[in-house]
């Protein structure tokens, strides 16, 4: 519900009907199409959505984001007039065809054993840690806006008890960007999929009553007000502890011995 009493102090009624462009005009500035703005930004950019896939519409991503269609409407929007999507009438909004697709796409082998996981997050240990020291020294107002639509959208999963995968990983992504450097960038694009396979065990140890959830929420607003704050060493050191610990929630702190 809080982030209905949100949308109802931007201005915007919690879920109003097509007619009431004197709402969507009010809705033009806030932080929540900022916010629905960053995020689907970020989801594109993440390869969520590919080149002329369609989207949502508007009344799903209403729902999904706990905002009104005039927020969702100025988003959509937003990223029309940036060239990011494209609308055929009728049908909805489509992502547009860049010329990054014709590029060759890194890519990892799948994930088959519960050792890939591990390695997974060996992998990730190596290269995100950095990702959060870098985004520290580099950030400027869009990325940490990209950040921050993330973090915020893991808060309103936790207050409902639930863990978002999506909002998780565009967290990382997110960090990955703002970090301006494309190596890191692609590498978290190709490790999408892998990713998400840790992180469904990841979500599922933290669904009791100890509580998980809001310590795991904690640990990504630590990474981010280091990040906030210009704190590299300390943005890299929180993030290695909490990939650390969400290695050791899913396999509760026994590793495999991956010896040849």
């Amino acid at each position: 519900m809080e982030s209905r009493d949100r949308g109802m102090e931007d201005g915007a009624s919690p879920m109003p009907g097509d007619g009431e462009g004197h709402t969507a005009a009010r809705a033009r500035h806030t932080p929540l199409v900022q916010r629905v703005y960053q995020l689907l930004l970020t989801q594109i950019s993440a390869g969520d959505y590919q080149p002329n896939e369609r989207l949502p519409g508007e009344n799903e991503l209403a729902t999904r984001f706990q905002v009104s269609r005039p927020i969702v409407r100025e988003a959509l929007r937003r990223l029309r007039d940036e060239g990011m999507i494209y609308s055929r009438q009728g049908a909805g909004s489509f992502v547009r065809a860049t010329v990054e697709e014709s590029r060759p796409l890194l890519g990892y082998a799948p994930v088959e054993t519960i050792a890939d996981i591990q390695r997974c997050y060996e992998f990730r240990l190596t290269i995100e840690p950095d990702h959060a020291y870098h985004a520290a020294l580099r950030w400027n107002d869009a990325a940490l806006s990209n950040i921050v639509a993330a973090l915020d959208l893991m808060a309103d999963a936790t207050r409902a008890h639930r863990h978002r995968d999506d909002a998780d990983f565009a967290f990382h992504a997110a960090i990955a960007d703002a970090a301006n450097n494309h190596y890191y960038a692609s590498s978290m694009q190709a490790l999408k999929d892998h990713i998400a396979v840790g992180m469904k065990f990841h979500g599922s140890s933290l669904l009791g009553p100890s509580g998980g959830l809001s310590h795991v929420l904690n640990e990504h607003r630590g990474i981010f007000e280091a990040i906030r704050n210009r704190d590299a060493d300390t943005a890299r050191a929180r993030m290695r502890r909490h990939l650390e610990g969400s290695r050791d929630r899913v396999f509760e702190g026994r590793v495999l011995d991956l010896s040849l």
